[in-house]
């Protein structure tokens, strides 16, 4: 059902249904509704969905005050332009003032592709996991995003979604349940865990199966909300494999290897190798190319589950 269909579409279609439901919830867009998936909700809701236009800042301070007046705003722009550049709007007209808004951001990563290295934003979730009050979330699959949002939409507070926005590899299926701050534990395993989130869960599921025929079994958990982790699946399986690999489609420094060696470092140290941007700025491409060029295959993970292994008796506890 989810295989050809793009993520945006669901985000339109499930968020057209929530408004049909309950009239505090209002959209904002800086221009870029058709490619969000959100212009049709323009023409059903006139009264609630609107073009602010290239101004994502002041997008966003509008939303703070429509949050103050008991809407629940939705905003959505590239991801970028929903972190970076409008880090201080966020800061404190969202999350000091704590106001009840969401915020979207697409393309998360490689997944910019053509529109290179401005567009490809690796440092997002570094940039927002350091303010107060926000919760992150990335998107994996269609079937997820739409079981997720109306449970973001009624957690009482900032969110961030990092989306991405195309047709995306189908992870789970309608017998799905999501909980906003349990992560997924996909497969279980005993000799590595292999903690991803986004577009590397697919990758590191098709790991675990190469994994699988050299007898290595991997543990595959999906972290689809880095902020605030799930602390207890990290230790859980970390102290049951002894040996950890992360798999992020964002920068090594910040974003979700940051994330789980804080929780490894108070409660479980073992050895870690990272998947994801190496310090470096993005370029155009597809994302093929890109998952190849920044070390990012399930070719890689497997290389990077097998030396992390190796790794274990040597580890200071």
């Amino acid at each position: 059902m989810y295989e050809d269909v793009e993520v945006r579409q669901v985000l339109g279609n499930t968020l057209d249904k929530i408004m049909e439901k309950d009239d505090r919830i209002v959209v904002l867009d800086a221009d870029l509704a058709k490619a969000n998936g959100t212009i049709s909700l323009r023409e059903k809701y006139p009264e609630r969905a609107f073009d602010i236009g290239i101004a994502e800042q002041n997008m966003t301070s509008v939303a703070a005050g429509m949050a103050a007046y008991g809407m629940i705003p939705f905003i959505g722009t590239f991801t970028p332009f929903a972190s970076r550049r409008i880090c201080d709007q966020i800061t404190i007209s969202v999350c000091y003032a704590n106001r009840n808004v969401k915020i979207l951001g697409t393309d998360p990563g490689i997944a910019a592709e053509l529109n290179g290295g401005t567009h490809m934003s690796f440092e997002d979730i570094g940039v927002l996991r350091s303010i107060p009050n926000i919760v992150i979330y990335e998107v994996v699959d269609a079937v997820q995003l739409e079981k997720a949002l109306p449970k973001i939409i009624n957690y009482e507070g900032p969110v961030y979604i990092r989306m991405f926005r195309k047709v995306a590899p189908v992870v789970f299926d309608e017998n799905y349940e999501f909980d906003l701050f349990k992560a997924d534990l996909i497969k279980e395993g005993a000799d590595v865990s292999i903690f991803a989130t986004g577009i590397m869960v697919k990758e590191a599921i098709e790991a675990e199966k190469i994994l699988r025929q050299e007898n290595i079994n991997a543990e595959v958990i999906n972290i689809h909300t880095i902020k605030p982790i799930d602390r207890e699946a990290v230790i859980k399986s970390a102290q049951k494999t002894g040996a950890v690999v992360t798999c992020e489609n964002h920068n090594i420094i910040g974003g979700l290897r940051s994330a789980v060696a804080e929780v490894l470092i108070e409660e479980n140290p073992v050895p870690v190798k990272t998947i994801g941007i190496k310090d470096h700025f993005g370029e155009v491409g597809f994302t093929p190319y890109l998952l190849e060029k920044y070390g990012m295959t399930k070719e890689h993970i497997v290389k990077a589950a097998k030396e992390v292994i190796s790794k274990k008796s040597g580890c200071m506890v």
